[in-house]
């Protein structure tokens, strides 16, 4: 009996293009001109260290900010570039520049969950404030208090099922409880294999043919749940 559901967000919850589209070119754009006005502050200050100590370089904020950037153009998902882009999109979504995309049957799904008793819970390579503040300031209000949890890769790889074991720890239950969803096949194969249930999101037109997890278009597709 499935008595918690964790789920992905880029593809599952939410529109892939969002991240791509949306947050990360905010974020991009705005990246240095943020450094520098912040630059007094505590926190960016410690990051910008621990920048110039990854990149194996004296601090100065000129040459972090162009690490940053470089780390952007590479995709790579350093810790204290994740923090920083935070704390732009923070600033974005509070000044109402966008809205956190999350697909309506989504938002309607996850309620209806909840109200059922359900819990939930979300994992997703971006940080856990980048999770909290997209469910925060969605077109649906704020979903946070829907979710009684949030795990980034700092559990673990999304695609290793040590990390499913270990977020199954952390809820106290056992994973053939817990149903993962998600549009990523090898991620599915890490959760199935760590003993949870699983779905496969296939939002769009096209549909899979036969697999090991079955594949729904959308959430009201997962009805025997609740």
């Amino acid at each position: 009996m499935i008595k918690a559901i964790l789920t992905d967000i880029e593809g599952t919850t939410s529109s892939l293009s969002f991240v791509k589209d949306v947050l990360f070119p905010y974020a991009r754009e705005r990246l240095p001109g943020f450094v520098r006005a912040h630059g007094d502050d505590p926190e960016v200050v410690r990051l910008l260290d621990e920048t110039s100590a990854l990149g194996g370089f004296a601090p100065e904020c000129e040459r972090a900010i162009a690490q940053l950037l470089a780390w952007i153009a590479e995709d790579r998902k350093a810790p204290p570039l994740k923090a920083l882009q935070g704390m732009i999109w923070a600033e974005g979504y509070r000044s109402g520049a966008f809205f956190g995309h999350v697909y309506e049957d989504a938002a309607r799904k996850l309620k209806e969950w909840h109200a059922a008793g359900l819990a939930l819970y979300v994992f997703s390579s971006g940080s856990v404030q980048a999770q909290q503040l997209l469910f925060a300031h969605t077109g649906y209000g704020d979903l946070t208090p829907l979710f009684s949890g949030y795990f980034d890769t700092r559990t673990g790889p999304k695609q290793a099922p040590d990390a499913y074991r270990a977020i199954a720890r952390q809820i106290g239950l056992e994973p053939g409880a817990i149903l993962f969803l998600s549009d990523i096949v090898a991620e599915l194969d890490a959760a199935r294999a760590a003993g949870f249930a699983t779905r496969w999101l296939v939002r769009g037109p096209a549909r899979p043919g036969p697999a090991i997890h079955p594949a729904v278009p959308d959430f009201d597709a997962i009805a025997e749940i609740a």
